[in-house]
C-alpha cells in the first residue's frame, strides 16, 4: 500500500549542524524571544520546557546568533569562582539541577553579575520556570524570577503529527498516514514520547524485518505502557 501524502502548514527552521526544528504554536514564543536578541528587556532570558522539547536547538541558534559559549552547570558547583568564557553571551544549560546548592547559587548570582555589568547576554535553560526553582539564594531569586521567562509547551495534534513524520524520516523510514492517525490520539503528548516510539518502532520493524504498519505500532504502544506500568 503506497503511502499517503501528509503536509503541514509548520516552518522548518535551519538545521544549524542539527536535526531539522519545527515551528508551532507551543513553541513560537521562544523561537520569537531567541530570534529578538539581544533586544532582551534584561540580561537573562530563561527558556523551559521538558525533555526533548527542542531548547538545546534554540541554544544552538542562540550561540550562533550572540557568539554564546557554553558554561557547563556542573562546573557552578565548583571551587574556584567562576570566570565568564569568551564571546557576547553566556550559556547554562539545566540550570535547575544545580539550584539547592549554596555555591552552585553564588556562583550563578556572581556571572548574573558580570553578565550584567558587561551589557552580555544570559541564557538558562531549564525543565521548569525559574519561579519554581527551590533557591536559597534571596538576591538570586529576585532577580531570575524578575527575568523574562518562556516555557515550551507540550506538542498538539498538528505537531505531533509532524514530529511523527519528520523523526521517522530522519531514519529513512516512510510512514503511512493510517499508522500517524492511529498513533497520535493513543500516545502521550510529549516530545519524549514521540521519540520513544519512534526509536522502539524502528527497532522492533528491523528486528522482525517488519514494515511499520498499524498492528506493530500497537504492539510498541502496548510494550511502551507495560514497561511503564512495571518501572
Amino acid at each position: 500500500m503506497s503511502s499517503k501524502q501528509l503536509a503541514f502548514d509548520l516552518e522548518h527552521r535551519p538545521a544549524l549542524g542539527e536535526e531539522d526544528f519545527l515551528v508551532a504554536d507551543s513553541n513560537a514564543e521562544a523561537v520569537a524571544w531567541i530570534d529578538r536578541y539581544p533586544d532582551w528587556p534584561g540580561p537573562a532570558l530563561v527558556l523551559s520546557g521538558d525533555r526533548g522539547a527542542g531548547k538545546t536547538h534554540l541554544v544552538k541558534v542562540f550561540m550562533v546568533k550572540s557568539g554564546a559559549t557554553e558554561f557547563p552547570m556542573q562546573a557552578l558547583a565548583g571551587d574556584a569562582v567562576p570566570v565568564l568564557p569568551e564571546g557576547n553571551g553566556v550559556v547554562i544549560e539545566d540550570c535547575d539541577k544545580a539550584m539547592g546548592n549554596t555555591i552552585a547559587e553564588e556562583a550563578l548570582f556572581h556571572i548574573y553579575n558580570q553578565v550584567k555589568a558587561a551589557d552580555r547576554k544570559l541564557l538558562l535553560t531549564a525543565r521548569s520556570p525559574a519561579a519554581r526553582w527551590p533557591i536559597a539564594l534571596p538576591d538570586l531569586a529576585s532577580r531570575l524570577r524578575a527575568a523574562p521567562s518562556v516555557e515550551i509547551a507540550g506538542p498538539d495534534d498538528m505537531l505531533l503529527i509532524a514530529l511523527l513524520v519528520k523523526l521517522f524520516a530522519d531514519r529513512q523510514i516512510g510512514i503511512d498516514q493510517s499508522v500517524v492517525e492511529y498513533v497520535v490520539p493513543r500516545i502521550e503528548r510529549s516530545f519524549a514520547a514521540i521519540q520513544t516510539f519512534v526509536a522502539e518502532a524502528d527497532r522492533t520493524a528491523l528486528e522482525g524485518k517488519r514494515r511499520i504498519t498499524v498492528p506493530l505500532a500497537r504492539e510498541v504502544l502496548n510494550q511502551i505502557s507495560a514497561s511503564s506500568s512495571a518501572s
